[in-house]
């Protein structure tokens, strides 16, 4: 088997994941990155952006439940929601699961990944795109929020990781998320994936969670283990007031909430989700990092 068989999946300047690839279903370039979709002998149906696996058909479920349903769950009665990014269609998927919802309106850049994704990745999405509920617009997210004059009940970032110069490294500043808080309702609550937190390689995460400390006051870290992405992943959800509900109330809420069963989340995996080990509760309490337009945090490119 030779080096074209395998995926270089470059974690940082140290370190590069490989994974075998069964057949490429499609490999170009958008205008904003590269875009490539293969079936991989690992995780099954991967998309992949800019060297990197975005989603996978093993553990998508896993990644998006563990984004969306934290905070969906915790809203008293989400019905308006704002989705950035999110071009597989998995993420509106889950939102789109509560009864509650009424309109879920998902901004994302790349309208070329969006179609292809309709195209190869209909496990994914599963429709979603053509609920009556949805509505996908191609636009720059934070330009979207600095003209958008409607709040949002739960707002859900699902964005790529911040590659220096790639179409999403300014979204994990102070002042985007200062957007993203201008257009919450009075309840309202965020959530966001913010980066591998491997301890060793969890430096962007703790940077993401004390950016959001300078605009929310409520602002909760957890993790997950992703297979396809070879480690813990981090996530967040904040708020002006938020307050976690109990492993018991997330099950009667999941109950009453939401027209389908779930692979992944449920009380007792959210109590876990939101139990940090040691040492990341210290690497969180010790970050000084704020970032910001005139100071973002990039990560390793594989372009680089």
């Amino acid at each position: 088997m030779n080096q074209s068989d395998w995926l270089h999946d470059h974690i940082n300047p140290d370190l590069t994941q490989l994974h075998r690839i069964q057949k490429v279903i499609y490999s170009g370039k958008s205008r904003y990155q590269s875009v490539q979709f293969i079936d991989s002998s690992c995780w099954g149906r991967c998309l992949v952006l800019d060297g990197k696996i975005q989603s996978s058909e093993l553990d998508e479920g896993i990644y998006h439940e563990t984004l969306v349903q934290p905070a969906m769950l915790a809203h008293p009665d989400p019905r308006t929601v704002f989705i950035a990014g999110g071009g597989e269609g998995a993420t509106l998927r889950e939102v789109l699961a509560h009864k509650s919802v009424k309109k879920a309106v998902m901004v994302d850049l790349d309208e070329e990944v969006v179609d292809l994704c309709r195209r190869h990745l209909k496990s994914f999405h599963r429709g979603s795109f053509d609920d009556p509920r949805a509505e996908i617009v191609f636009d720059d997210a934070w330009k979207y929020l600095k003209d958008c004059r409607e709040t949002f009940d739960v707002m859900v970032l699902d964005l790529p990781e911040p590659l220096s110069e790639g179409p999403a490294y300014l979204l994990s500043t102070m002042e985007f998320y200062q957007s993203v808080s201008d257009r919450l309702s009075p309840d309202g609550i965020i959530s966001l994936q913010a980066c591998a937190s491997t301890y060793g390689n969890h430096q962007c995460f703790t940077a993401i969670i004390n950016t959001l400390k300078a605009v929310f006051p409520k602002v909760y870290p957890y993790q997950a283990s992703i297979p396809s992405y070879c480690g813990m992943w981090g996530f967040a959800v904040a708020s002006p007031k938020l307050k976690l509900p109990s492993a018991a109330e997330i099950d009667r809420r999941i109950e009453a909430r939401i027209n389908r069963s779930l692979r992944y989340y449920d009380g007792p995996t959210h109590r876990g989700l939101f139990s940090l080990p040691r040492h990341l509760r210290r690497a969180i309490a010790e970050e000084k990092t704020v970032i910001a337009v005139d100071r973002p945090f990039c990560i390793y490119s594989p372009e680089e």
